[in-house]
């Protein structure tokens, strides 16, 4: 008894009899980017924003250039519960979910009014509930860039017909058909795949973002670069829905409130990359071309008309979706 009493003294002594703390909820947050990307230093803020708003309750766990998971099995992996929350980029859904790829549509999604009012749309809350039917919840929005690059060797891509014959990299079927329409022969594959791939010869051309080319190295294995406003690029974060239910009211305000605030910081950082990257791109030592009014347009005649046939325009969610997105536009 003395004994017991004697280390329940200094038990008590020690504060060992103290209230638990409890431990931080783990959430393991897997995307491709490299640690150079925009976008990947955009999502470094969001979880430290979801840690500070909820005092540290979550341990978010950022798992980056698939280390984690590949690009190709994150919509799988959090669906099934195998890790809590990924992000892709909206090319990946295209056979699971092919309206996630409406702004693959050829220089349809310039605008970054869209973007800028983007979170608490009727569009992004239109194609949440669709991505919560595939299993994921989403939790942010990140748009990346209205300004991408066409990648060659030895020319530049810049009329019709210096896509043809092209082996050049796909993206989804709808965008992969306005390539066929120029002649071009695309392969889809992720962002992550690409370098080698050209690197290779399994294809002879790229495309990309102009901030990806730049952190991605592109440059090391091809010397022509055509800036072209062809196609609007986004990220989405989103989390098991299981495991989301299962977090706190105050975790989930803190999710909700990092996702509204990290969307703001993705357009900031897209608007001052649009002007820098192609510089960026220069100093590289390769041939930077930025294409005319002119030339884009002899693109677009041809490749929309080929995009708009496969993705269906008619088709009713679509349409939906489409007339959403008209409501955010600066002449809307």
């Amino acid at each position: 008894m003395k004994f017991l009493t004697f280390g329940l003294s200094l038990a008590t002594a020690f504060g060992l009899f103290a209230a638990p703390v409890t431990a931080a909820t783990e959430m393991r947050c897997s995307h491709q980017l490299p640690p150079t990307h925009m976008m990947a230093q955009v999502i470094d803020r969001w979880a430290e924003e979801i840690e500070t708003l909820s005092d540290n309750e979550i341990d978010v766990q950022i798992f980056g250039a698939s280390s984690l998971v590949g690009a190709r099995e994150n919509i799988v992996a959090v669906a099934k519960g195998d890790i809590e929350c990924a992000f892709s980029v909206q090319f990946q859904w295209g056979k699971t979910l092919p309206i996630m790829t409406v702004t693959t549509a050829p220089y349809a999604f310039s605008d970054l009014e869209i973007w800028r009012n983007w979170h608490d749309s009727e569009a992004a809350a239109f194609l949440g509930d669709k991505l919560l039917e595939k299993g994921v919840k989403n939790v942010v929005w990140l748009f990346q860039t209205n300004s991408a690059v066409f990648t060659s060797k030895g020319k530049p891509l810049v009329k019709p017909q210096d896509f043809r014959g092209l082996k050049i990299r796909g993206l989804v079927p709808a965008f992969n058909a306005s390539l066929e329409a120029l002649g071009a022969a695309p392969v889809s594959m992720p962002g992550s795949e690409v370098y080698q791939a050209l690197a290779t010869g399994v294809i002879d051309g790229g495309l990309t973002g102009v901030d990806a080319a730049v952190s991605r190295k592109y440059f090391e294995v091809q010397d022509h670069f055509s800036v072209v406003p062809v196609i609007s690029v986004y990220f989405h974060g989103y989390l098991n829905p299981r495991f989301h239910d299962s977090l706190s009211e105050k975790a989930k305000t803190a999710l909700d409130q990092s996702g509204r605030t990290a969307a703001v910081w993705a357009i900031e950082a897209a608007e001052e990359n649009r002007e820098s990257a192609p510089r960026k791109l220069a100093k590289k030592g390769v041939t930077v071309y930025t294409l005319t009014a002119e030339e884009n347009a002899a693109l677009e005649a041809l490749m929309r008309p080929a995009f708009d046939s496969v993705f269906g325009s008619d088709d009713p969610d679509n349409q939906k979706l489409l007339e959403l997105i008209n409501k955010l536009r600066s002449d809307g």
